[in-house]
């Protein structure tokens, strides 16, 4: 997975790449680190 540090905060729905079902991804960046991470089902 790749994620933009350029953005703080971002949200969006990507094919899992084990299962290819989809899931919803957010991330909360901060001074270019990943501080937050979630992944979950978006239903």
């Amino acid at each position: 997975m790749l994620i933009d540090l350029s953005i703080n905060r971002q949200e969006y729905v990507e094919d899992c790449e084990v299962c290819c079902n989809p899931i919803t991804i957010k991330v909360m960046v901060q001074d270019r680190q990943v501080v937050q991470l979630e992944a979950e089902k978006p239903y």
